[in-house]
């Protein structure tokens, strides 16, 4: 291996910081546990507003690019093509971007705001069923993805078009300069969220796993076990990550998309299908006629943490998120345009999340109104059965069970190779090859850290790393909006093929009448 990249600071600091909590939450996992809560309540009731905000503001200007004429610049030279099928590119953002998370919400969140309402509204009730449905539709829609937009657009524009490194200080340059210690300190910062993100995702995927393995073959939720799961999953995503972005990720993408389109086939046919057409329809207008009012919604006057607890959670997940996903999906939107690609990461995504949280939410709420089952209560004392108590009430039970069990198992893979591989790339210069011996150290980090936060304090202490080293990333987001600004001022606009045709022919109209007049 080149000694320059065991010498790169970025690398060293952030190994270290992780090494450091990894260390320090095996050994004292409860003074681990109450100081993540305390940072936890600080930043959720001090600063939950300023995530609400920034995320607003990076959809208004996302759109605006979009329709601007900077959307026809490519990430990539004007002769670019896209390097995935358009298929494989929707499945690589998919099980990046969202990777065991929605599996695990899907049912999840529609249950627990149908248990415990959002609003003063009477709870389990077919008021609550619908807010329900319209609130998780938002928690799941543009709002995460722009997030994830705002990263991939201004590091694929520099990677691919200005040819600089892949990297969250390179995309800062314009705004806070080139000096070595901003820029190392800016992508430290950026893998250490990476990390947090993560392992918040990984052990969400496998308390989930346990609970289902719990719900099909009786083994027990315990610490022992997730923990046996975390090992495997390391053995398999270090196997995947040894064959390259163009196959492991690749295969792993489809093989996810495809087992989570039969799932949710199954369930739709098996299920109550009118009731879910009927609640997609209804949710999809209630997340479009409430997204401003959810966007900045708080609650300063009549008090209460259902918002921090929810909203801001899911914000600072995502900003956690943001830097793996965003170069994730820059690295495999090379060829695609500026219009293309905000498009395609904005809607395509959340429109696959809405129509599963219809299909499985839709599911289950119908059971508990129409059919008298306590799915809600269920999901209200273990979240991680979630899916599995639906999939009781329907045919093929046990399949199905097992089906979903694999489908978290590959998620978890997909998005544990894709990490590995871009917190690599991050320390080693951004390079697009990194180092396999990179991405088995980072690896073994993620998997390590993941499992001292199940062993800190489970769920609650996953939420709370997300949120701590979310707040920092979400000022540079912001910094970002400003640098992508002066970047594109100063590019020159390619003509679009309709523009070329129009001009050539008015050219052809314009010797026509000269002809005619001699």
């Amino acid at each position: 291996m080149n000694k320059k990249l065991l010498r790169n600071p970025v690398f060293i600091v952030s190994a270290a910081v992780i090494l450091l909590l990894v260390l320090i939450g095996a050994i004292n996992p409860i003074g681990f546990g109450s100081v993540a809560g305390t940072l936890f309540n600080f930043t959720t009731i001090n600063f939950g507003w300023f995530y609400l905000l920034a995320v607003f503001i990076i959809i208004l200007f996302l759109i605006f690019i979009a329709v601007s004429k900077y959307g026809s610049i490519r990430l990539g030279a004007d002769s670019d093509r896209p390097e995935f099928p358009f298929f494989t590119w929707i499945g690589m953002l998919f099980s990046a971007g969202f990777g065991a998370g929605l599996v695990f919400w899907g049912v999840a969140e529609p249950m627990s705001h149908f248990f415990t309402t959002p609003f003063d509204n009477p709870a389990q009730t077919e008021e609550a069923a619908r807010i329900a449905m319209g609130y998780s539709f938002f928690h799941w829609g543009i709002s995460q993805w722009s997030v994830f937009a705002i990263v991939g657009l201004v590091i694929g524009f520099l990677q691919f078009r200005k040819k600089k490194p892949g990297l969250v200080s390179a995309a800062l340059e314009p705004v806070v300069g080139s000096k070595p210690l901003v820029k190392h300190s800016v992508d430290s910062l950026a893998v250490i969220a990476t990390v947090m993100g993560i392992a918040t995702s990984l052990g969400l995927g496998v308390l989930q796993m346990n609970g289902g393995l719990n719900a099909v073959w009786g083994i027990d939720n315990s610490f022992g076990i997730q923990l046996a799961i975390i090992g495997v999953m390391f053995v398999a995503y270090t196997l995947s990550s040894s064959t390259g972005l163009h196959k492991g990720i690749a295969y792993l993408s489809n093989l996810n998309l495809g087992l989570a389109l039969v799932l949710m086939i199954f369930v739709f046919f098996a299920g109550p299908t009118v009731f879910i057409l009927e609640t997609f329809t209804l949710a999809i207008g209630d997340y479009i006629t409430n997204f401003v009012q959810y966007s900045l919604r708080l609650q300063p006057y009549q008090g209460g943490d259902w918002v921090l607890g929810w909203t801001i959670f899911y914000w600072a997940w995502a900003i956690a998120w943001s830097p793996f996903v965003g170069a994730f999906v820059a690295r495999v939107s090379r060829g695609r345009t500026i219009r293309e690609f905000i498009l395609g990461v904005m809607v395509i995504p959340p429109a696959i999340a809405c129509v599963w949280i219809a299909v499985f939410g839709g599911t289950a709420l119908w059971y508990d109104l129409k059919q008298g089952t306590s799915i809600a209560e269920a999901v209200d004392a273990d979240l991680t059965s979630a899916l599995f108590q639906t999939f009781d009430q329907l045919p093929l039970t046990s399949i199905m069970s097992v089906l979903a069990i694999l489908l978290i198992f590959t998620f978890l893979v997909t998005s544990a190779d894709s990490a590995t591989y871009i917190l690599a790339s991050m320390t080693s210069f951004g390079s697009l090859n990194p180092p396999t011996a990179f991405k088995i150290v980072w690896g073994v980090l993620m998997s390590a850290i993941a499992a001292v936060l199940l062993y800190a304090g489970g769920l609650e202490a996953l939420q709370t790393a997300s949120l701590i080293s979310a707040l920092p990333f979400t000022l540079l987001l912001l910094l970002m909006v400003f640098s992508f600004l002066k970047i594109i001022k100063g590019e020159t606009i390619p003509i679009r093929q309709a523009d070329l045709r129009r001009f050539e022919r008015l050219q052809r109209e314009a010797r026509r009448m000269q002809e005619k007049k001699r």
